[in-house]
Parts: C-alpha cells; sequence; structure tokens
C-alpha cells in the first residue's frame, strides 16, 4: 500500500487548508484512514480518523475546526481545517491501516505551517 498526501502549506492564522491522501496498490474495503501529525521536538500524534463506514474521531484540539472526510470509490481521505492556529503547525501524516494489523502504512507527510 502506497500513500501521497497532498495539500500542505503556508497559511494565516485563522485560514483554512485542505489536505488529501489518496492510497494505492492492495487496498482492502475494511479498513481505517487518518491523519497525525508531528511538531518539532514532539511525538506524533492523533488528529483524526475514520473508518469505511464513516465512523469519526477526533483530537480534542481539532475538533470543531478540522473535518475528516473520505471518498472510498478513490480510495482517498481527506482533512479540511479551518479556523487554524500556530500550534497546528506540523508535518501532517496520512495513515491507512487494518484492523487486523494496526501498525499500517505511513504516507511521507505535508507540511502545514500556519503564521500567527
Amino acid at each position: 500500500v502506497q500513500l501521497q498526501a497532498s495539500g500542505g502549506g503556508l497559511v494565516q492564522a485563522g485560514g483554512s487548508l485542505r489536505l488529501s491522501c489518496q492510497a494505492s496498490g492492495r487496498i482492502l474495503r475494511i479498513n481505517t484512514m487518518g491523519w497525525y501529525r508531528q511538531a518539532p521536538g514532539n511525538q506524533r500524534e492523533l488528529v483524526a480518523t475514520i473508518t469505511d463506514g464513516g465512523d469519526t474521531n477526533y483530537a480534542d484540539s481539532v475538533k470543531g475546526r478540522f473535518t475528516i472526510s473520505r471518498d472510498n470509490a478513490k480510495n482517498t481521505v481527506y482533512l479540511q481545517m479551518s479556523s487554524l492556529k500556530s500550534e497546528d503547525t506540523a508535518v501532517y501524516f496520512c495513515k491507512y491501516s487494518l484492523p487486523w494489523a494496526p501498525d499500517g502504512y505511513w504516507g511521507r507527510g505535508t507540511q502545514v505551517t500556519v503564521s500567527s
């Protein structure tokens, strides 16, 4: 499984960005896709996940500001980020995982920088 993320960039505080991540290869129908982020000096942390059935989970820090969605036909997951804050600055990674293989696969990451 390969994951290709896009959509990162530089944005002012209060602005919006939309990240996309397309999975390719041997994609199984039952899966979870998600976004994680890692800021300099910090551990990688969960941002949001979404199952193939559409169940979502968000970090408290992004609830109400970020929305995760997916297009199963395109094997693509999206992260709509609004009301961005400087503390959202990080490298954002997408992940594809299976119920029986939670370690999953990771994309290469895309940089999001929010200027205050």
